[in-house]
């Protein structure tokens, strides 16, 4: 029913999700030589046991290593963490099986190295494959890349995908909808980000009203422990089992693989880009969906993406933009919104009718490619970006709003972009500690802050950062309380980092509590009472890892 065109919101935002590389291979020889070099050292010491235990050494790459930088660069999304004052890994370790893994965790903790777990790259702090300036650990490092672990077997006998750590939510997508036109995955909208890491922050897109998180689909999942040990649900027990659902699971161990739970979808979805601006009555239309959205039939979700656009001056404007997924036809959701929303004037014209998977190329950008897209892992784009995100238990007033738009408009650096996701429907009817992930009933929406540069001198960087943590401190009255709350998956080292080599771990716990409640509120205690228990010597350490706790 007629055809849309994405919003300049949109687009931008989309930019975000293209910037993927591919992973290239080293020799032997190349490692033998790195083993000479580094004679003496604990990377040498790492080298000869992984060597020892697994036969293979064209998956490890150290700095000596011609293709070292390339597999180190190769998922990276956010460039402004290849600055040097950025510590890097002293080895790569690419596994193509599980036992690759396991010997990388076990060779590091026998010779003194960290770990660092990377699937997909869209790190938003790069905390899977650098340590941040100011950290207090100068501990060398292994990067454990599971871009290489990316199979999605998907059985619609149970209606289950065995999925890779390291596939893209592409990959999953695709392959699930190859299997069967009716079967789809609830999970975010970026095609390039990393199973391993989505899934297990929670994980949330265009079906969250309908079936909640990616994460609560997990039915199994394979994890190696922090002492080498290859674990299914079974073995591993609930208490973890919970943990990696939403909790970070690189603070408990190395996730290879889940296994999830495949949904119904109809074979005909609708979508829609409507673009307001403030002279278009934006302010009254965002209050109004705020009222309204969560409230929605599950089957409708709608969020909004909110721009200042314009040059400086009289022309310049917010644009609102309203983007929606229906799980069902046209006409079924003009029905709908000329009942529920039809302060938005949505036509005819502006509904595309389409299979659920090309919904997924909509909202990516991809609109004119072929379905095969989904499985480009390569970068169309170098950026830098940063990014925070609150949640609103109450609408925003208009007055409100009017506040905020005049902070977008009289904002001097590069355009700040507000992403509001809509929840309730499946969300409400989750109990808060169901999963670490507690933004449950009584969190109506969710606001990610955005902001992309393409500057690579650091003062440039240090303005944007500043700008939005302006735009943080500015949204302060709006937002939840006591804890101010956040989303792991967008997650902001500004909240609070750990230090390493803390007196006592309860210090280390009291300390992280700061920054902990935010993402998970009460579910923090008991995630460190799981640490506690799986990985007490905290050797899965990371500037915002969980830190153990003892009963």
């Amino acid at each position: 029913m007629g055809s849309a065109m994405a919003s300049p919101v949109s687009a931008y935002f989309a930019f975000l999700c293209l910037l993927i590389l591919s992973a290239s291979s080293s020799s032997s020889s190349l490692w033998v030589a790195a083993v000479g070099e580094a004679h003496g050292s604990a990377h040498e010491s790492f080298l000869r046991c992984f060597h020892e235990r697994t036969l293979r050494s064209q998956i490890v790459y150290t700095p000596n290593t011609t293709s070292y930088f390339n597999v180190f660069r190769s998922t990276i999304q956010n460039v402004r963490f290849l600055s040097p004052e950025n510590s890097r890994p002293v080895l790569i370790v690419t596994p193509t099986e599980e036992a690759h893994a396991q010997a990388a965790v076990l060779c590091s903790r026998r010779h003194g190295l960290r770990v660092r777990v990377r699937s997909g790259g869209h790190d938003y702090e790069g905390l899977s494959y650098v340590a941040v300036p100011g950290a207090t650990s100068s501990r060398p490092f292994v990067i454990i890349d599971l871009a290489n672990l990316h199979a999605v077997d998907v059985d619609m006998e149970t209606r289950t995908a065995w999925v890779g750590a390291g596939a893209t939510l592409g990959e999953v997508y695709y392959y699930i909808a190859r299997a069967s036109p009716t079967a789809g995955f609830p999970a975010g909208i970026c095609p390039t980000v990393g199973v391993g890491g989505h899934v297990s922050g929670g994980g949330f897109g265009t079906m969250l009203r309908k079936y909640g998180l990616a994460a609560d689909q997990v039915v199994d999942a394979r994890v190696v422990d922090a002492r080498g040990r290859l674990l299914d649900r079974a073995s591993m027990g609930e208490d973890l089992f919970w943990a990696i659902r939403g909790g970070g699971a690189v603070s408990f161990g190395v996730v290879l693989a889940y296994r999830l739970r495949v949904v119904d979808v109809p074979r005909t979805v609708t979508v829609f880009t409507i673009n307001k601006t403030l002279q278009q009555n934006a302010t009254q239309l965002v209050a109004r969906w705020q009222n309204i959205a969560d409230k929605f039939d599950d089957d409708l979700f709608i969020r909004v993406l909110a721009q200042a656009v314009g040059e400086a001056g009289r022309n310049r404007t917010v644009n609102a933009a309203f983007e929606c997924l229906y799980l069902g036809g046209a006409q079924e959701l003009l029905d709908y919104m000329g009942k529920a929303f039809p302060e938005l004037g949505a036509q005819a014209g502006n509904l595309i009718e389409l299979p659920w998977i090309d919904s997924v190329k909509y909202f990516a950008g991809y609109q004119n490619r072929s379905r095969e897209i989904l499985l480009d892992r390569r970068p169309e784009f170098n950026s830098s970006f940063k990014a925070k995100s609150d949640f609103l238990e109450q609408p925003i007033s208009v007055e409100g709003l009017e506040h905020i738009w005049e902070f977008l408009l009289n904002s001097t650096g590069e355009p700040m972009t507000m992403i509001i996701d809509p929840f309730g429907g499946r969300m409400d009817e989750v109990s808060a500690e169901a999963t670490p992930f507690p933004h449950r009933r009584g969190s109506r929406y969710n606001i990610q802050y955005f902001m992309r540069w393409f500057e690579t001198e650091a003062a440039v960087t240090r303005r944007h950062l500043e700008w939005m943590r302006e735009l943080y401190g500015f949204m302060a009255p709006y937002v939840t309380r006591n804890p101010r709350a956040a989303y792991i998956n967008y997650k902001d080292i500004d909240l609070g980092r750990n230090e390493e080599g803390e007196a006592w771990a309860g210090g280390s716990y009291v300390k992280a509590r700061d920054w902990g409640t935010k993402y998970f509120k009460g579910n923090f205690r008991r995630l460190a009472y799981v640490k506690g228990k799986v990985d007490p010597d905290n050797f899965f350490w990371s500037e915002q890892s969980v830190p153990p706790l003892f009963a």
